[in-house]
């Protein structure tokens, strides 16, 4: 049995398929300017359309990139940096920090038998008003001339070694800014100091500050944020001072 009022479609009739990608902007995403390589990469939103504008879609967007190509350094390839997008000039979008954590299979390879793996979690506030969830992490090692396989250490020194690392880590969030204290993080001066300190409790290896994770972030500064991106400006010619012949 046919059913009533049945369309039959046209014949050579087909629905269009519009490319998406012709809606979307590309904006150059910058890093900021401590690390080496401040360019890191395109991304796209939606085109501004009535009341919706391009940059609102931008704003919040977290980016993770290797510290490997941040400085150009493969051997910190294991450090993932996270940047959130905060403001939108031009064609650029301006980055500022957002976190940092450890790729899974460098936390992996550390982890191994006769030791003791000790880690610290603290909450910190930075000078200019950030507040962050710092986590280390550390492993314990043979002392010198150590003929005894295993290294595990007791729990009244794991707690002697924790409360030392949440000792440090406190003291030098507390007297950095958020830019200072990725300085640290980079150049590993926290995760030394640790090392340096405990060595009288127990021996330690593979100390890392391995995560840092932002809380609660300070009121937007744009004048803070553009201190991160300076401006590239040219060398201007120069010529040679003349002295007045006495």
């Amino acid at each position: 049995m046919e059913t009533k009022n049945k369309r039959k479609p046209k014949k050579g009739a087909k629905k269009k398929i519009a490319d998406p990608f012709t809606r979307k902007e590309w904006f150059d995403v910058k890093a900021p300017s401590i690390f080496k390589q401040q360019y890191i990469g395109k991304t796209f939103v939606n085109q501004t359309t009535g009341k919706i504008l391009a940059s609102d879609g931008l704003k919040g967007r977290v980016f993770r990139v290797s510290l490997a190509d941040l400085n150009k350094d493969e051997d910190r390839s294991y450090r993932i940096i996270e940047l959130v997008a905060e403001e939108v000039k031009g064609n650029e979008v301006l980055t500022n920090f957002h976190g940092m954590t450890f790729a899974t299979d460098k936390i992996k390879s550390l982890i191994r038998k006769w030791q003791t793996l000790i880690e610290g979690v603290v909450d910190v506030k930075t000078t200019d008003g950030y507040s962050l969830r710092l986590f280390c992490i550390g492993f314990t090692k043979k002392r010198t001339n150590q003929r005894k396989v295993t290294c595990y250490a007791k729990t009244s020194q794991v707690k002697q070694i924790r409360k030392k690392m949440v000792d440090i880590m406190t003291k030098e969030a507390s007297n950095s800014d958020l830019r200072q204290l990725f300085k640290k993080f980079i150049s590993e001066t926290i995760a030394k100091q640790i090392e340096s300190e405990c060595q009288g409790i127990y021996p330690l290896q593979h100390v890392y500050v391995r995560k840092a994770k932002i809380l609660k972030r300070p009121k937007f500064d744009s004048y803070k944020l553009h201190e991160l991106h300076p401006e590239e400006t040219t060398a201007e010619e120069v010529g040679t001072a003349v002295t007045s012949d006495s």
